[in-house]
């Protein structure tokens, strides 16, 4: 097999100028560890890769870099918090860019429950019995704009006013200027007096219409709605594929990476870098 130019996934050259100065500075030489054998840019763009066309780190093309090199910085870069940091300092470029301020007063809360692969382990999948859901379900908190504040991944029988309690203390730890929450009635009850007396913040339920039927976007909430939209679109995450939960909440941010580099360039060419080198792979 060769491997020939660019893939739809790659980062275009506005895109890689926001997020190259965001990572770690590289290993340059014996005082700063072994050299990169191979460019960042390539790394991160077979991660993408991953994320958008769902396949096995083992299924990479051969014109990437070996699968071990770049399942090794995934796992570098989510234990180091460079993920973490990258995406927020993304979110508020792309608040800014919208004339809001860096960070949000207001958010979003919901959650969704997805399939998972076989190789995810028993104790961290389970059965969603309202959504006839067998796997994981992810709890997410974004802003208004619908980008994300907060995430935690758990079994998908975990209930939504349990399973809401620790995103919505994450919240309220890394974004304290959120005031006000908004969440349908899957979360209501105890979990807004709790809201409301641990956390000092208000969790508004967004009720249905009175006779109302089937699928109909609710006001304040559609944005949280468009965001898992954005999310199962990259075929990585329309099934929970991470032995860790961990993992599954880094491969979420990498697809919202994803999503803010190109809302920030989405007035630029897209660039990308010409054909690669050639690389045969072995027999």
């Amino acid at each position: 097999m060769i491997g020939t130019g660019g893939y739809p996934s790659d980062l275009t050259d506005a895109q890689w100028a926001l997020v190259e100065p965001l990572l770690p500075p590289p290993r340059t030489g014996p005082k700063g560890g072994r050299r990169e054998k191979h460019p960042r840019r390539r790394i991160v763009d077979a991660i993408f890769y991953v994320v958008r066309t769902g396949c096995a780190w083992r299924q990479l093309p051969h014109d990437f870099p070996p699968w071990q090199t770049v399942y090794w910085y995934f796992v570098r870069w989510h234990d180091e918090g460079t993920v973490v940091r990258v995406h927020d300092t993304l979110r508020a470029q792309v608040r800014q860019a919208e004339g809001r301020e860096a960070e949000p007063s207001a958010g979003l809360i919901d959650s969704q429950s997805v399939r998972s692969a076989d190789t995810v382990p028993a104790a961290t999948r389970g059965f969603d019995a309202g959504k006839k859901v067998k796997g994981r379900k992810r709890f997410l908190v974004t802003d208004t704009l619908g980008l994300l504040l907060a995430i935690r991944v758990v079994a998908a029988s975990i209930q939504d006013r349990d399973g809401a309690k620790r995103p919505l203390l994450w919240a309220r730890l890394d974004h304290p200027s959120v005031r006000k929450i908004w969440a349908d009635q899957g979360f209501a009850g105890r979990l807004a007096d709790w809201t409301a007396q641990i956390l000092g913040r208000e969790l508004e339920i967004v009720r249905k219409d009175p006779g109302q039927r089937g699928f109909r976007v609710q006001p304040k909430r559609w944005a949280i709605e468009r965001t898992f939209a954005w999310l199962t679109a990259h075929r990585r995450l329309a099934r929970d594929y991470e032995t860790s939960p961990a993992h599954a909440e880094t491969m979420i941010r990498w697809a919202m990476i994803g999503v803010m580099v190109r809302r920030l360039t989405r007035s630029r060419p897209a660039t990308r870098p010409g054909p690669r080198p050639l690389f045969r792979a072995a027999l």
